[in-house]
C-alpha cells in the first residue's frame, strides 16, 4: 500500500517494479502533479483519490481499510521494491510468529545503507536520529522507518486505526510501540532490500516542522505521561517563538498538523 503526494515519477518506478503479483493499493493524497494517470497505466491497481492532503496517518488508515491481503506492506512514495522482495517479507511473517513487523534493508540510490532505525522517542530523547541498520541476518530494532514496513492485516485492524491525532508524522513510532506492547519483534532483514530515494518532500518545511512537533507531543503524552507531553510542547513553543517559526508554535500548542484542514 502506497501513499502518494506529488511524486508521480517515483511512484511509477515502484509500480513498474512491483508488477501484478501482489494487490497494490495507491492512496493519492490530494496530488496535483498528474498522479491520477497511474490509475489508467496500472489497471490492476486499486486507486483511491483523496480530495486534499489529509496527512500520512489518515491516508494509511484509508488504505488499510481497502486492502484485502493477509499482510500489508506500507510504503512511502519514494521507495522502490521488487515484487519478489515483497514476497520474502510476507514469508518471514508467515514463518516467524514472534515477529510483529518486518522491513527490508533500505538502501540509497548509490547502493549504501540508508538511515532506517532508531530508538523510540522518550522524554529525554524525543526525536532520536535515524541510523543505518547494523548487524547480520534478522536485525531486531526498537523502531524502524515507516518508509517500508510490513505488518499482518489483522494486527492493523485490531488497532481499529492508527491514532489520527498524528498527521504526517507519528504513524511509524505508534506502530512500532504497539508491536512491542503486543510482545512481538520489529525486524529488518538484510537479505531483502528496497531503494529509498530520499526525495525532498513536496510539502513546506515549516508545515512539516510543526506537524513533527505535534506528532512527538502526542506520542509522549500518550506513552510517557501527561507531564512529559506538556513540557515538550512548552519547550518547542518557546523555541518557535524565539525563531519566529509560527507553524512550530501552532503544532506545539494547538496540535496543528497536516490533515487537510488548511
Amino acid at each position: 500500500m502506497i501513499v502518494a503526494f506529488n511524486r508521480l515519477a517515483a511512484v511509477r518506478r515502484n509500480l513498474e517494479q512491483m508488477g501484478e503479483e501482489h494487490q497494490v493499493v495507491l492512496v493519492d493524497n490530494g496530488s496535483d502533479d498528474g498522479t491520477s494517470v497511474l490509475e489508467t497505466e496500472f489497471p490492476t491497481m486499486r486507486y483511491i483519490r483523496l480530495p486534499k492532503n489529509f496527512g500520512l496517518t489518515k491516508a494509511i488508515n484509508i488504505g488499510v481499510r481497502a486492502a484485502e491481503g493477509t499482510y500489508i506492506l506500507l510504503l512511502h512514495d519514494d521507495v522502490v521494491i521488487k515484487s519478489a522482495d515483497v514476497s520474502r517479507l510476507a514469508d518471514h511473517l508467515e514463518e516467524h510468529q514472534e515477529a510483529g513487523a518486518v522491513a527490508p534493508l533500505l538502501m540509497t540510490p548509490a547502493g549504501q545503507p540508508a538511515p532506517q532505525v532508531r530508538k523510540l522517542p522518550t522524554s529525554s530523547d524525543p526525536d532520536p536520529l535515524f541510523q543505518p541498520a547494523q548487524g547480520e541476518g534478522e536485525i531486531v530494532v526498537s523502531c524502524v522507518s515507516g518508509a517500508a514496513i510490513m505488518l499482518r492485516s489483522f494486527f492493523l485492524r485490531a488497532l481499529r486505526q492508527i491514532d489520527e491525532r498524528y498527521g504526517n508524522y507519528g504513524s511509524e513510532i505508534e506502530l512500532c510501540i504497539q508491536v512491542r506492547r503486543a510482545n512481538r519483534k520489529t525486524v529488518v532483514l538484510r537479505s531483502v532490500s528496497a531503494v529509498h530515494e530520499g526525495l525532498r518532500s513536496p510539502m513546506s518545511r515549516t508545515a512539516l516542522a510543526g506537524d513533527r512537533v505535534a506528532g512527538i507531543a502526542v506520542f509522549l503524552g500518550k506513552h510517557s505521561g501527561l507531564v512529559p507531553g506538556v513540557l515538550y510542547r512548552l519547550k518547542c513553543a518557546l523555541s518557535g517563538l524565539f525563531t519566529f517559526r509560527f507553524k512550530v508554535i501552532a503544532g506545539a500548542l494547538a496540535g496543528a498538523k497536516i490533515d487537510g484542514s488548511s
